[in-house]
């Protein structure tokens, strides 16, 4: 195993700054999710990682060892893309057994265990050529990871695979890891594979890291408003309003119960976390419904740019343009600050 430390790490491409001063450390034997949307800086961290691109600033070491200027090949890393980079024209056996060969070990029993672990072993004999993509993409994870290396990197793995494949991966790839206590650093834009697999994330956006923590952090206490809005299905529900004498007031809300500053704040909470009533501190027209097969999302109109999304039972019934009452006391509540979106003290716990 090995531990990854980022220390004071930019990468600039000309005049773009594509990561900007990122601090991180990855325990050893950790399962690291880098997630955020597209050009965020999460592949380029990655390829700094493996040594494909070299830092413009700062230092990366594994443990004690200081790779920053240690070529790809020297690192002791495996690598798996989005796009699975397969040899087609030989065996499913070859493809797992390449690596060890090249190495001069004996691949037969590393190989039979890496097959039987991926599902893969009634086609050890199958030319690679005419696979699905989901079985190119898990022999692709195979003949990296039965090299045991102590690091391993995942950039997009499963992007291409479609959406029943992937959730089986998500279960192999922990189990994998488990199996293996590698260190893990896994690239995905895709939240509900970072939470589920991830022992932390480290949210990012526009080069910069915007906060680490284990998924149910992230997902209860963001730091800010884009990780609040980047997180959950539905995202947090953020509403622009000002506090007044402890009481967030914003069209259609009032909730008492703040010890935060008078003045303009942004108001967040889960869709999940309120609860339709008889009546409550916000009151307003639905805008529309959606059942959802378990439960139902009531989406409220607060004024004219406002919506907030609310989860009721798969059996509740309203009518569009219906006055809908909401509880949503400040114990459920978040507070941002209206110019910076970073995350405010004062909701009452």
């Amino acid at each position: 195993m090995s531990a990854i430390h980022l220390k004071s790490l930019v990468k600039r491409f000309g005049p773009f700054t594509a990561l900007k001063t990122m601090d991180m450390e990855i325990a050893d034997g950790e399962f690291m999710a880098l997630l955020g949307p597209s050009g965020c800086g999460k592949s380029t961290t990655m390829n700094m990682i493996a040594g494909m691109e070299a830092p413009t600033e700062g230092r990366i070491l594994f443990g004690d060892r200081d790779v920053t200027q240690v070529p790809m090949g020297q690192r002791g890393v495996g690598f798996v893309f989005q796009n699975y980079a397969i040899f087609t024209h030989m065996s499913v056996r070859q493809n797992l057994d390449y690596g060890l060969r090249m190495k001069g070990v004996d691949p037969g029993p590393k190989t039979a265990a890496m097959a039987e672990l991926l599902g893969l072993t009634d086609l050890l004999d199958r030319p690679s050529a005419g696979l699905s993509v989901n079985i190119l993409q898990r022999l692709a994870i195979g003949r990296s990871a039965i090299m045991e290396p102590a690091i391993f990197l995942l950039d997009e793995p499963l992007s291409n695979v479609d959406a029943a494949f992937r959730a089986v991966m998500r279960t192999e790839l922990k189990a994998l890891q488990r199996q293996f206590r590698q260190t893990m650093v896994y690239v995905t834009h895709d939240q509900l594979e970072a939470m589920t697999m991830a022992d932390r994330i480290a949210v990012m956006d526009h080069g910069v890291l915007q906060q680490v923590g284990t998924p149910l952090e992230i997902y209860d206490r963001p730091a800010n408003t884009f990780v609040a809005s980047f997180i959950g299905s539905p995202a947090m529900n953020l509403i622009p309003g000002e506090i007044r004498g402890g009481a967030f007031t914003a069209p259609g809300v009032e909730i008492p119960g703040f010890a935060a500053a008078d003045g303009p704040v942004t108001l967040g909470f889960r869709a999940e976390d309120a609860q339709v009533a008889a009546s409550g501190e916000i009151q307003a027209p639905v805008y529309s419904m959606e059942l959802l097969g378990d439960s139902s999302m009531a989406t409220l109109q607060l004024g004219s740019k406002s919506f907030a999304a609310i989860k009721a039972a798969k059996d509740f019934k309203v009518e569009i343009g219906e006055n809908l009452a909401v509880r949503a006391p400040a114990r459920i509540c978040h507070l941002f600050d209206a110019q910076t979106g970073q995350r405010l003290s004062g909701a009452k716990p």
